[in-house]
Parts: C-alpha cells; structure tokens; sequence
C-alpha cells in the first residue's frame, strides 16, 4: 500500500506520518470505550493508551475521544474517523498477516520469548518493531514464574526472557537493559501504608515483604535474585520481616489484597493492577530502580534472538 513509512530512530510502520500502533489503540479504545480494557487487549498499560491517543489526535489536530470521570466516548470527529479507518485497517493487517505467513511458510522461523508477570510498554513496542522486520518468523509469548527467572532459558523452553534484575549468571547473556522505574509497595487497602502518598525504604522495617519462591520454599532463583526482589534489610541495616513466599505474580498480588503481607513492583506493574479496589499502591523512596534485562543462553544464541534483541535495545529510552 502506497504512504507506509519508517518513521525515524525506531523503525515504526506508518501511514502518511501516522504510526500504526497509534490507529491500532484507537480502534480498541472505541471499541471497548475503556481505556483500562483497551490497555489489557493491547498488552500495555492505560496510561501507553493515553499516551498513543494523544499523539494521534496531535497529529490530526483535533479530539477524537471525549473523557468524564464518568464514561469515554468518541467525538463526532471520532466516530466517523472510527467508521472510515476500519475498513483500511482491517485490509492492511489482512495484507500483512498473508504476506507474514507465506514468509514464515518460507522461512519457518519460531522465537519464543518469556517474560516475568506483565508485558510492559516497552516490550511491547519491541515486540511491534520485531514482527515488522522479521515477518517471516513467529513470536510466541510465554509468561515463566518469577521463583525461576532463569531456568526456562537453560532448558530450552524459551529462547531468550525478559527478566528482572539483577542477573549474574557467567553461562547467561545480559543483553539490553531497559525499564528503569521507581519502586513500589503493594498493600492491602486495609494496610496503614495505604493511605500514605510514599514511604521510606527505612520504614520496610514494619513490614512483612512477600518474597519469590516457590511452594513456601526458597526455589531455584539464586539468593542474590530473590533478595534484590523482597531485601531483608533497609539501607540502614534494619531487619525487614519476611513474608510469605510465592512462585506468580498473581499470587503475590493475591496475599497483598488479602494483608498477608506486601510486595514491591515496579512502577509499570503497579499501573497496570492499579484498577483492583482491594490494593494500594504506594511508591517506595530510598530504594534502587527496578529494571527489567533480556537475557539468551551463551551457548543458544541464535539469528532471531538477536535481532530481538536489536528491536528491544532500538525502542528503550536512552538507547
């Protein structure tokens, strides 16, 4: 189709200056006219929503959504913008998705790639970027758990993961680093901090912290691993009580609602669990930025994973 583009600095597909992921989450949000509900179809959290809103009616100069605390629907300008766009659309992505599959008929190319509790913006931006450049191979997601960041990638069950750091692992290659966010505290709203705008990294000392396990045992994520996720001490050398240990993120989000103790997320995470009523989330000052790594297998590093990884390095901020 005549006017697809590469925009500059990330390789993102665009119709006459208009990026497509742009036209993709505003035809969810007017389908679902929920941005929380658009954000899970899209796999990125509701504030990327806004954010991927905003540019595209900057750029066709005008409001295409209408928002109350109340409900969101679409302008004038948008249902008919909406009503035009989904035909093109839905033919664009139909041309795409055969040229795709008589590539990967071709090429019959497969990475698997894991990733720890929730996609966030930048991975999926990455994985965008990725299956515009490799349309011939397929990208297939796989969640792993979070006592076993590391594992999947040794046996083979994944070829490359998105994990949180730190990582020291001499047969493991940390490739880019990306998603540097403040840390945050996962509470029950019944939980003293939950009223709270932040707490100090000091005051985790009155706090029992959910740690990374599995089945109430340590699991095989190494020490240093698991205390960087849910530390036994503040800064200052005082204890912090230990809670009970999971092996998912839901879990741990589970025994925070239920005030069996609390559990530090990175900011991105936090947004995207942010619309449960039964949990506050509360940033933490005084405590190192959660990142997030991709990491492959020394001896395992294949064509694909690479350019993965070139995707994944191409879209992080800071580059």
């Amino acid at each position: 189709m005549s006017g697809i583009t590469r925009s500059g600095g990330g390789g993102r597909a665009s119709v006459g200056g208009i990026a497509i992921r742009e036209l993709e989450a505003f035809l969810v949000l007017a389908e679902e006219l929920h941005f929380g509900r658009a954000g899970e179809r899209l796999y990125v959290s509701q504030s990327r929503v806004s954010q991927l809103l905003r540019a595209l009616e900057g750029r066709i100069g005008a409001p295409l959504v209408e928002r109350t605390s109340r409900r969101v629907r679409l302008t004038p300008l948008g249902e008919s913008f909406a009503g035009s766009l989904r035909p093109a659309y839905d033919g664009l992505r139909a041309t795409l998705d055969e040229a795709r599959a008589a590539a990967r008929a071709e090429a019959g190319g497969v990475l698997r790639v894991g990733f720890q509790g929730t996609v966030d913006d930048h991975l999926a931006e990455a994985m965008a970027v990725f299956e515009e450049e490799c349309p011939g191979c397929v990208l297939e997601l796989t969640e792993i758990p979070l006592s076993d960041p590391f594992g999947p990638v040794r046996r083979q069950e994944v070829d490359c993961a998105v994990v949180l750091l730190p990582v020291r692992e001499e047969d493991l290659v940390l490739g880019p680093v990306f998603s540097r966010q403040p840390q945050t505290l996962a509470v029950s709203v019944r939980h003293p901090f939950a009223a709270r705008e932040s707490v100090s990294a000091e005051e985790l000392a009155g706090c029992r912290l959910i740690g990374v396990g599995a089945g109430g045992a340590p699991g095989p994520a190494p020490a240093y691993w698991r205390l960087a996720q849910a530390p036994d001490h503040t800064p200052e050398v005082r204890p912090i009580p230990a809670g009970p240990v999971v092996n998912t993120l839901q879990e741990g989000l589970s025994l925070a609602a239920a005030d069996r103790g609390a559990m530090l997320l990175c900011r991105s995470t936090a947004d995207y669990h942010g619309r449960r009523s039964s949990l506050a989330f509360v940033p933490v000052d005084g405590l190192p930025p959660s990142a997030l790594g991709l990491i492959w297998h020394r001896s395992h590093a294949s064509p694909t994973t690479l350019a993965f990884a070139r995707a994944v390095k191409g879209v992080a901020p800071g580059r």
